[in-house]
């Protein structure tokens, strides 16, 4: 009888994982409550029960005595049954949590188990994880069974157990697909710099190469777009730019707002905001559709960006040089400062205006009542970008709407993987 104790806590640590000495522990204090209510003893009276951790031989001792005989009634029996099972359950929650919770921010794999309220509910094994409706990408279709894989957003301990939360929205997500699919980042020798991300549509990743020998681009492309391809599948179709990192701040907002082609651009590092100038035929591109290009280029470089045409500039230029106490001299400070438009002058503080070479306290208030003065008389400003209308294919005024990834490189506008077809022309005959 001992050994088949110690051989079905073997069976069960094998099993479930639960370290055998915690095993053990659950059962001398399951029958050590079941031996205090066979022997009457009383709430006052201490009984301990031990098991021997080589033969599996009990020993019961009460006041110091060793009971050499007891007989367990059967609720006694069957209050010891429930205290191990419940020991256990707690002990198994445990492992459970542990195991986890040092998996927070990795990729997980599980098959959808079933649906509670709009949550997905993922089998992990022995554990159960969620998957919230606000963290699933839009428009995505699961069916039981289906297999998913997601980012372990959080672990935290529950009445019901561990409580492990998946997410496929979160930027984390983008890294770890990179990583499962690029050994290059795996093994540090490309780098991600940083990720900005609309779940379900479009991504932009920044990426650097700490070896000259190897393209990070390229890397993360694989041969003729394999490695991409593979995470585009995965993410049902998003859209992803991949864009080379530099040092250089300028460079780097040109390649995070490609593929449109950046003229020129005006950086202020103080505030970090820069004004990006286009032409004219470049504006509605490099905004993107319901500016999501210029969202995500700020939010990749961590600055504010303000996209301009060489047309809005101009008549910018010319509406602040006609502002009182704007004079030529004036205008080059101002613009030196960053400050080229009307709306930009009016956005200013006292503080800030005085903070410019040679410009005195009475100047800086003459000028900024003179626009504030001029936003108010005319509230639909000539620098406001036109609305961004999606252009039709091959009129290049949009970011272009391919089922591809877009590898950036250099602040060169990105080329699709598998480039649209289009359809040849009929050419007369003479």
């Amino acid at each position: 009888m001992n050994g088949e104790l110690l051989s079905i806590l073997e069976a069960i640590e094998r099993d479930k994982g639960i370290d055998r000495e915690i095993l053990i522990q659950a059962v001398e204090s399951a029958l050590a409550t079941a031996a205090k209510k066979s022997v009457g003893a009383s709430e006052e009276q201490d009984v301990a029960v031990t098991i021997d951790r080589k033969t599996g031989r009990l020993s019961v001792i009460s006041d110091n005595q060793e009971i050499r005989s007891i007989d367990f009634s059967r609720i006694a029996a069957q209050t010891a049954k429930q205290v191990i099972i419940q020991k256990i359950r707690e002990a198994e929650r445990d492992v459970v949590f542990a195991e986890f919770q040092g998996r927070v921010g990795d990729i997980v794999t599980g098959a959808v188990h079933r649906f509670e309220r709009g949550d997905i509910i993922v089998e992990l094994g022995r554990a159960e994880a969620i998957v919230p409706r606000s963290e699933r990408i839009p428009h995505e279709e699961y069916h039981q069974g289906d297999c998913l894989q997601g980012y372990v957003l959080e672990v935290r301990k529950t009445a019901r157990g561990p409580s492990i939360v998946l997410s496929r929205t979160h930027e984390g997500f983008i890294r770890g697909l990179f990583a499962l699919e690029v050994p290059e980042i795996a093994e540090g020798i490309v780098d991600v710099k940083g990720i900005a991300r609309e779940a379900g549509d479009r991504t932009k990743i920044a990426v650097a190469s700490s070896d000259d020998k190897v393209d990070c681009v390229g890397a993360c492309v694989g041969m003729r777009g394999t490695r991409v391809k593979n995470i585009v599948r995965e993410l049902h179709g998003e859209k992803i730019d991949i864009i080379r990192w530099h040092d250089d701040i300028k460079e780097f907002i040109a390649a995070s707002l490609s593929p449109a082609k950046i003229s020129e651009i005006q950086a202020t590092p103080t505030s970090k905001q820069a004004v990006v100038l286009v032409d004219d035929d470049q504006l509605s591109l490099a905004i993107g559709k319901k500016g999501q290009n210029v969202r995500l280029a700020s939010k990749l470089t961590g600055w504010q960006l303000e996209i301009k045409s060489k047309g809005q500039l101009a008549a910018g230029e010319s509406a602040l040089q006609n502002l009182p106490g704007v004079g030529p001299a004036m205008h080059e400070r101002l613009k030196e400062a960053g400050i080229t438009t009307v709306p930009q002058l009016a956005a200013m503080t006292m503080e800030q205006l005085c903070a410019i070479k040679g410009v005195g306290e009475k100047t800086a208030q003459k000028m900024l009542e003179a626009a504030q003065t001029a936003m108010t008389q005319a509230p639909a400003s000539a620098d406001a970008a036109p609305p961004v209308e999606e252009a039709p294919a091959g009129d290049g005024a949009a970011a272009p709407e391919t089922s591809e990834p877009l590898a950036t490189d250099a602040g060169e506008p990105s080329e699709t993987l598998e480039q649209t077809e289009t359809p040849p022309t009929d050419t007369p005959k003479e």
